[in-house]
């Protein structure tokens, strides 16, 4: 069929159905990035970059002391224990 034969108002409505086939894939390209942030999460990323490193000295039960980086350490409490904690967390070592 050559487009001379065709009726004017079979163009017309080729032509609208394509447009709204555009518009359809433009608004189904958008969507998919808005429904994409719903299923993807970021990942918490420890630096690695050059620079000063923030670490905590810790006493080991065995009596070591070493040192860990802070952000390996979860924050779940922020008090200090007694000197009688201490001693009954620390065990003596076995020669």
């Amino acid at each position: 069929m050559s487009s001379q034969n065709t009726e004017p108002s079979q163009l017309e409505d080729r032509r609208k159905l394509l447009s709204l086939g555009g518009w359809g894939a433009i608004a189904l390209l958008f969507t998919g990035f808005s429904f994409r942030k719903l299923f993807i999460r970021k990942k918490d990323v420890l630096s690695c970059g050059p620079g000063e490193k923030e670490t905590y000295k810790m006493l080991t039960q065995d009596g070591r002391l070493v040192e860990i980086d802070a952000a390996m350490i979860k924050q779940v409490r922020k008090q200090k224990i007694s000197d009688e904690e201490l001693k009954k967390f620390v065990t003596p070592k076995q020669s």
